[in-house]
This record gives C-alpha cells, structure tokens and sequence, in this order.
C-alpha cells in the first residue's frame, strides 16, 4: 500500500474538519429550536454564556491530560477578542428581535463581503475574477432561498451594523491570533472561553430580560428541559472547537462562504423535523445556485492566485539598479 502524502493527509483533515463543524453546528441549532420552540426557553444570550462555561470546562480537563500546553495571549489582544465575540453574540440577538428575518438573513450574507474587506486591507490578500464571482454566486443563492420579507428601522440597522462587523471581526481575529502566537485551537479556546463565559453570564440575563420580559431565574426547568440544556452545551463543545480549528486551517472568509452549506442543511432539515412547508422551486433554484457556487469558489480559491498574500517588491529594472550600485560598491572596498 502506498504511503499517504502531506497533500492527501491536509485533504484528509480539511475535510474532517469542514464535517465536524457542519454536523455540530446543525445539530446546535436543532436542539436550541427545539428547546426555544417547545420548552419556551428564550434566553439566548444566557444560554449561549453556558455553551462556553462547558466549553471552559473542557478546556481545563484537556490541559490536566496535558494535551494543551501552556501559552501566552497578551491581556490586551483578548480583551479585544472579547469585546468583538460578544458584540458579535449580543448584536445578533437584538438584530434578529428587532429585524425581519429577510433582513436579518441579508445581514448575515453581509458579512461575507465585509470578511473580504477586512482581509484586503488588513492582510493584503488579493482575489481572483473568479474567486470574485464565485462568492458573489453564493451570496444571489443564499439569498434567494432565505430572504423573504424585507422590513428594517433605524435601531434594527443600527443592530445589524454592530453584528456584523463585530461578527467578522472576531472571525478575521481568530486566524489572527493562532497565526501571530502559534497558538492552537485548543490553547485559544482555553484562553478566550472562560472570559466570554464569565461576561455572558454575568450580561445574559440582563440583556435576555430586556428583549424578552422574562427571568431566566423564573424558567421552568423540568428534568427534560434541562437534558435539552446540556444536550446544547455538550455540542456548542463541539461547534465552538470546529469553529476556531476551521478558521485557523482556512480563514474567515472561506468559513463564510463554505459555512453556508449549513444554512442550506437547516432549511432542508427544518421542513422534515418542525412541519414546515414542501420546498418550493425558488428555494430549490437557490440551494442548487447556492452549492454550485461553493464548489466554483473551493476550485477557483485553490489554484494559484485564486486567492493570495500581494508582495510588495521592488520593480526589476530598479533592483537591477540597486544590485549594480552595492557591486559598485564592494569593489571600491576592495581596492
């Protein structure tokens, strides 16, 4: 049997990766619709704040086995971390109480550009004509399938705004921080939740009262509404590790583009599990515009200049120049 090589072992995880992250996240917002749904359990931002306490958890059992090794994140660059991941939580769950879902929707496929944006500027990556229109395909996909009806006000866009910079931001941070302190997903993990879920927590029922009218202290909790509690935290594990080990393998703008393959799964999965209607052929058309766009941007993305890092060389005729001044120069030193 031949041995696997490098490139077929990095396909190998990639897609392990890509898997374990679609089957958490789907499987997350099933359980939490169905918790929300049928047990009434509305606090989001409380629960969300639970979802990174396990996930603390977690990361204190691993390093006891010793498979996560100390490091360093300076206190500045997480208190930055912190600060966009929980705009980013909060912004989302104001934009959807406040916004239509159409609108809502429009603003997660906003996001998109925006991680593009931030990657041009920031690490000066260029993309290619085709890499270019293969996310503009998957955006007139996405959109078609899940907008509907469009209504916004002034604090819903205000809303939306903050999600889904802060959004993109923290998503553009995690490539960040893993590559500039060699950190793993794991080490990052272990430094980020248990601050996202210490402030959660503390902020989650405040917040969750203000947009629901209800106490989280006040819930009803009966034996199966808390197994669907900690079903949703023991997969946010899960979702949470994927997430940041896909952005530190990719980045954030591939994370979008390819995550909405979920979007795609929750729609299908939503009209076999919660009585929806039939699929009709606009949201069919817009699934099939949608996949076909993911596999043009995965091709068009892994061919050389698909999507690359500018240098900033110096032009040739002016390294000649400076070649033949510093030859100049060693000769006049050695006379």
């Amino acid at each position: 049997m031949a041995p696997v090589s490098k490139a077929d072992k990095k396909v190998a995880v990639d897609a392990a990766a890509w898997m374990f992250n679609v089957v958490t996240s789907v499987g997350i917002i099933i359980v939490n619709k169905a918790l929300m749904a049928t047990y009434g359990y509305s606090f989001a931002t409380t629960l969300t704040g639970l979802h990174f306490a396990f996930t603390t958890l977690m990361t204190i059992v691993l390093r006891c086995l010793g498979y996560i090794h100390p490091s360093h994140l300076p206190f500045p660059e997480l208190l930055r971390f912190i600060l966009f991941a929980n705009f980013s939580i909060v912004g989302m769950n104001v934009s959807l109480m406040w916004n239509s879902v159409g609108f809502y929707q429009i603003a997660k496929l906003s996001m998109i550009p925006v991680s593009c944006l931030l990657e041009m500027v920031l690490d000066k990556i260029r993309y290619s004509r085709d890499t270019k229109l293969s996310i503009g395909l998957v955006l007139v996909g996405v959109g078609v399938c899940t907008v509907t009806d469009v209504s916004v006000n002034s604090k819903g866009f205000l809303a939306a705004f903050v999600a889904v910079w802060s959004t993109s931001l923290q998503q553009y941070y995690v490539h960040y921080l893993q590559r500039k302190y060699s950190l793993s997903s794991f080490n990052l993990l272990g430094h980020t939740a248990p601050a996202q879920a210490a402030t959660l927590l503390v902020v989650g029922p405040f917040l969750d009262y203000w947009l629901t009218e209800k106490r989280v202290d006040m819930f009803d909790y009966n034996l199966v509404s808390v197994l669907f509690i900690t079903l949703s935290c023991t997969i946010a594990i899960g979702t949470n590790l994927s997430q940041f080990i896909c952005i530190g393998r990719f980045t954030a703008v591939s994370f979008q583009v390819l995550g909405h393959m979920k979007t795609i799964l929750v729609l299908v999965m939503g009209f076999f599990f919660f009585g929806r209607e039939g699929l009709n052929l606009h949201v069919v058309i817009g699934m099939i515009i949608a996949v076909l766009g993911m596999i043009w941007y995965g091709n068009a993305s892994s061919k050389p200049g698909g999507k690359e890092r500018r240098s900033y060389s110096l032009p040739t005729t002016r390294q000649q120049k400076l070649g033949a001044a510093s030859d100049s120069d060693d000769n006049e030193d050695k006379s």
